[in-house]
């Protein structure tokens, strides 16, 4: 993999669906030029996933300073809002941030600005974790529906809550966003963009990889505190070791989910990156 040009002195982005190698990215750049690899992932903040999640290895770890992996309990809220007030002062410490991650969300709402939004009462929040996809979909505006992934249950119910419980709609919230914490021409953007083959050669290979490096006892120590509607059990990769641990179905299908799931995931992210990410530096790491 070819490094792209970057400054040393300016904080780097790196967006990349799963699979893509922008851990391997962020972690070569910072060895060549220095830098904190800084998380923007939402399943590698959780303490208790590692290899299920692909988080950088205790050796990766130790070859450059990393930040936001590991530190949140699985059972406690967390959004792009908490992802967001733990990176500011990263920003602003003596080493320049090197933030990798497939969630477009966190590197929309830092270098676009998040709204203020009131936090979810628990009683509502009870009440959408009751509801299926469809419902929720069907009860979000129209326009809150054109700019999130209707797909994606966490942001579709997210959506939902806040008109529920604020009476505007995430859309009418989203235009009062206030001014952005990093503008993007202060930092280098990259977006991984690798032909569609390679990609999914990868994903066929991430999971007998993740089971050969304890996945499966990873997930087997979390078992007693299995919850589906908690976002650290939604990771690519839990439920479907969780079903086969608990003989629900053999190891093969659980491959084969797997997989489907991640490829799906992909194509989501990379369409996510296409339509928010037009600005930032396109990078090839199949090349």
């Amino acid at each position: 993999m070819k490094l792209p040009e970057t400054d040393p002195d300016l904080p780097v982005l790196i967006a990349g669906p799963t699979a893509s190698g922008k851990s391997e990215l962020a972690l070569r750049i910072s060895e060549a030029q220095g830098g904190v690899v800084v998380n923007a992932d939402a399943s590698q903040v959780f303490d208790c996933w590692r290899v299920v999640t692909a988080r950088p290895s205790v050796e990766e770890e130790a070859r450059a300073p990393h930040a936001l992996y590991g530190y949140v309990a699985y059972d406690q809220p967390y959004s792009a809002g908490h992802w967001l007030r733990d990176v500011k002062p990263l920003l602003k410490g003596a080493q320049r941030p090197i933030i990798v991650g497939g969630t477009g969300l966190y590197f929309q709402t830092l270098t676009r600005g998040m709204a203020d939004i009131p936090a979810t009462p628990p009683e509502i929040r009870a009440e959408a974790d009751r509801l299926s996809l469809d419902v929720l979909r069907d009860g979000i505006d129209a326009e809150t529906a054109a700019g999130i992934d209707l797909q994606n249950r966490m942001r579709v119910q997210r959506a939902w809550e806040v008109q529920r419980a604020t009476g505007r709609s995430l859309a009418q919230w989203q235009a009062d966003t206030p001014p952005p914490v990093l503008d993007l021409p202060a930092c280098t953007p990259i977006v991984m963009n690798s032909e569609k083959g390679w990609l999914e050669d990868r994903i066929r290979q991430r999971f007998d990889k993740m089971v050969a490096a304890g996945a499966l006892d990873e997930v087997e120590a979390m078992r007693d505190h299995f919850d589906p509607n908690l976002p650290a059990f939604k990771a690519i990769g839990v439920p479907e070791l969780m079903s086969f641990i608990t003989g629900e179905i053999d190891l093969d299908t659980a491959r084969e989910r797997a997989s489907v799931a991640t490829r799906q995931f992909a194509k989501r992210q990379r369409t996510w990156f296409r339509s928010k990410m037009k600005d930032w530096h396109v990078f090839h790491p199949d090349l």
